[in-house]
């Protein structure tokens, strides 16, 4: 293959990136991947380079950002792996960082999974919870054929339980 850069030389870097659903490759010879920054240790952009591509401007370097006095993550490092060294740089990159993951995720809250026999048991537990509270507002109103119906669901939750 061809670069797709300078038309000339054998390619020898394939990069593909997927945006929207859409597919994108771009083929380098060793020099133009060299000179678009693919070989920096620091990493790049893709999307910078595929817009840029044809054009004779560089990936503009990132400047140098605070890091992590823990671990030494920077800002480029979490860019690069989407994760953080250490619990502290969450106090050190806390400015971009809570946009940046509700970005990411359905919030900035992390609420964690239960497993369906423990939800099973909340729910239950719960129901029981609001069926004991019935039963005693029906006796103290002294409705009583619906403190009957409420204590026979009671004692049919409870068998389940035992089960």
């Amino acid at each position: 293959m061809i670069c797709d850069v300078c038309k000339t030389n054998t390619a020898t870097v394939y990069l593909t990136q997927i945006v929207d659903g859409n597919m994108k490759k771009i083929n380098l010879c060793e020099a133009c991947s060299k000179d678009k920054g693919v070989s920096d240790p620091t990493g790049f952009a893709l999307a910078d380079l595929l817009l840029g591509l044809g054009e004779t401007q560089q990936v503009e370097q990132a400047p140098p950002t605070e890091h992590c006095l823990v671990c030494g993550f920077t800002q480029a490092d979490f860019k690069k792996t989407g994760r953080l060294g250490c619990s502290e740089c969450y106090g050190t990159f806390a400015e971009g960082l809570a946009s940046l993951i509700k970005a990411m995720h359905k919030g900035t809250k992390h609420t964690g999974k239960v497993p369906a026999r423990l939800f099973r048991d909340i729910v239950r537990s719960d129901r029981l919870n609001e069926l004991k509270r019935s039963l005693e507002d029906a006796v103290s109103k002294e409705d009583y054929e619906s403190a009957a119906t409420i204590r026979d669901e009671i004692r049919q939750l409870e068998l389940e339980e035992k089960k």
